[in-house]
């Protein structure tokens, strides 16, 4: 009190304001009386030193009660003085009460309620805050955005039905005050039915007085009624949360117990859990060790596999290369089979062709002996020719004789480096096969170009053949002798041409006899791998039967540890029996104590169940608040019925009514000061 007494002078002094000594004087009373409450009451403050206040309580003071009742403040001053006011924190209760404030005034004052969030208690009886309409909506629309003011009197302030209006709209949107003093007004029927209306949205105004305000005994109880359900809903939801308060602190009481019991449990558990741990470690060492062991028999087995798997591919590969050369051989015999079906066609329908000549010759050689000597000369010059041809056929045999001796010295040459390939390397049998394939495929090349060739000249030879028997035609010669000696150099010519195909033919099984030894070879190579692959999966069975040991033993080992952990854990449920043996003895030691403790163990009984679903008893409180809002809602129900009946009996009351408000004059209906 001393410093703001202080801080009052100095403030005068710098302002050049002489300070009221009525304020002083005062100032210096309540320091001894009350030291949170400025008692200004009865004091006639000048402008000035309503500025001077005001910047006083601009600073946060010791102060949480001001009165400033009959002051008897200008419209100046006030304004000054409540503006200090906007943006104080520690004055909580403003008592304004005979001041004759107007509408200056109650502009000032919604904006203090706008703006402070600190004060709870504002008193403005004996003003004139209603007598202008467009000043108190201001004042209301304050009030409406204020979320701080729980008490809020307002007797003797000349309040209309407009003015009931807007205090009705601002309750609407207010959520914080609670009680409202009305009383001595000039509110009327409309402005109760407003007020009502309003109060039926607003659930927090729990006491309102509407004494003298010219508003029926109807409305006044539906007024009445109304406030009454929001005390009752204020009461229920405070008992609701006092009994949510205690609950939880039982809560969190037997949660501390529970948890000390707990930690203690665990205490216990981390000790077996070390041992175990201990013994786990010894026993993850050896199973390490035997993990290693299997991990060198697998990577052993690996590598077998391996090697299994690259001998079986080379198996494929050497018995795919066998059936392609079975295929070739079996394609060779087809085509010697086809070449043996059509020579024998060609040597049948020769002696066919031949019978005939013969029988066509028998008879033109009667007719043929008169012209034999005219055709001597003739068989000279064929003898000659037969000479030539035979020139030709022996230069022929020559070339064939060349090519098969050739041929021979390549097979030989490739047998030669066939076996020089063997001998240098087993592994490439695939290189060996592409060279034999490439040698056989050569070979049959060779043979088919021979025999095109020679079957070439054979045609040739025909052709002359058949180029002779015509012009032995045309001569028409009996030329038996000279024919005969003809189909006999044929003959001889085609049994050397069968001789060398045979030959051939004998070189070719040759071939064939050494392709075949070949794949016996390969055959026998494939048999050896196949040997060695089954000793490798004798081999593999062998350590599969050592991993199959490994592996028993390894179950072994797991069966001892999950002997052990079952022995663990029987111990824990031993310590578990034991400690809730103990709780049982706590149980039974609390048992004995009064009704509080009575309720301690009957929630240890049922902790469980609060642990599991401690939100239960919230849904509960929550079920029970929506049964009391639903009993609400049915007092609100007959209370809009009763609103109804009074608004229906107002009705035939409202023209009287409002020849009597309209009969008495405003400002006169007020009691007299207190």
């Amino acid at each position: 009190m001393e410093d703001f007494r202080r801080t009052y002078l100095r403030l005068c002094k710098e302002g050049g304001v002489e300070p009221q000594e009525g304020v002083v004087a005062q100032l210096q009373e309540n320091r001894a009386a009350q030291g949170s409450r400025l008692d200004l009451s009865g004091q006639s403050l000048s402008a000035d030193t309503c500025s001077v206040l005001a910047r006083a309580f601009q600073k946060d003071t010791v102060f949480t009660e001001v009165s400033l009742s009959d002051c008897m403040l200008s419209e100046e001053g006030a304004k000054v003085l409540l503006t200090g006011l906007f943006d104080n924190t520690t004055v909580r209760v403003l008592d304004l009460k005979g001041n004759n404030l107007r509408s200056k005034g109650a502009e000032v004052l919604g904006k203090l309620l706008a703006r402070n969030k600190t004060l709870r208690r504002l008193v403005l009886e004996w003003n004139a805050l209603g007598v202008w309409d467009e000043a108190f909506s201001l004042f209301c629309e304050g009030l409406a955005s204020n979320s701080a003011l729980t008490q809020l009197d307002l007797r003797n302030n000349q309040i209309n039905h407009h003015g009931a209006s807007e205090l009705a709209l601002a309750l609407k949107r207010n959520t914080t005050v609670e009680v409202l003093d009305l009383r001595w007004n000039n509110i009327g029927l409309l402005g109760g039915r407003s007020l009502l209306e309003a109060l039926q949205k607003n659930k927090s105004v729990v006491q309102l007085e509407m004494a003298g305000n010219n508003i029926p005994s109807d409305t006044l109880k539906a007024l009445e009624q109304t406030t009454g359900h929001n005390s009752d809903r204020q009461s229920t939801m405070r008992e609701n949360h006092n009994r949510s308060q205690v609950l939880s602190r039982e809560i969190y009481t037997l949660k501390e117990e529970k948890g000390r019991q707990f930690l203690n449990l665990m205490e216990t558990i981390d000790r077996q859990r070390e041992e175990m741990g201990r013994s786990s470690r010894s026993t993850s060492i050896q199973i390490g060790q035997l993990q290693e062991a299997l991990n060198d028999r697998k990577s052993a087995v690996n590598s077998l596999t391996a090697k299994l798997q690259m001998t079986e591919a080379a198996l494929t590969l050497s018995e795919q290369k066998n059936h392609n050369m079975g295929e070739l051989l079996t394609r060779v015999k087809a085509e010697k089979e086809e070449q043996r079906e059509r020579q024998s066609r060609e040597r049948k329908k020769e002696q066919e062709d031949s019978t005939l000549r013969e029988g066509k010759l028998l008879r033109e050689i009667q007719n043929l002996t008169e012209t034999n000597g005219q055709l001597r000369n003739k068989v000279e010059e064929m003898e000659r020719r037969c000479k030539s041809q035979q020139q030709q056929i022996f230069e022929l045999k020559q070339e064939l004789t060349n090519s098969t001796a050739e041929l021979k010295l390549r097979l030989a040459q490739a047998d030669d480096r066939l076996e020089i390939e063997k001998r240098r390397s087993k592994q490439a049998l695939e290189d060996m096969d592409g060279l034999r394939q490439k040698e056989v495929e050569h070979l049959n090349r060779h043979l088919e170009e021979s025999e095109r060739a020679q079957q070439e000249r054979i045609f040739k030879l025909e052709g002359q053949r058949i180029q002779l028997e015509e012009e032995l035609s045309k001569a028409k010669a009996a030329c038996v002798t000279e024919r005969a000696q003809a189909e006999e150099e044929l003959g001889r010519v085609r049994a050397q041409v069968r001789l060398e195909e045979a030959e051939h033919v004998s070189s070719l099984e040759e071939k064939l006899r050494l392709v075949r030894s070949s794949l016996q070879e390969a055959q026998l190579h494939a048999s050896q791998q196949k040997q060695t692959i089954s000793e490798l999966q004798v081999k593999n069975s062998q350590q599969s039967v050592e991993m199959d040991g490994l592996r028993r033993r390894i179950d072994e080992l797991q069966q001892e540890l999950s002997g052990k952990d079952q022995e663990k854990v029987a111990e824990v449920s031993r310590v578990r029996v034991e400690l809730q043996e103990q709780i049982g003895h706590l149980h039974a030691e609390r048992t004995a104590q009064g009704g509080l403790k009575e309720k301690i163990s009957a929630l240890e009984r049922e902790i469980k169940v609060l642990n599991s679903n401690h939100r239960e008893v919230l849904l509960d409180k929550e079920s029970e608040m929506s049964s009391m809002l639903e009993k609400l809602r049915l007092k609100e129900a007959e209370i809009q019925r009763m609103r109804e009946d009074a608004a229906q009996r107002a009705s035939y009351l409202q023209s009287a009514i409002l020849t009597y408000v309209q009969g008495s004059p405003l400002g006169h209906y007020s009691s007299p000061k207190k």
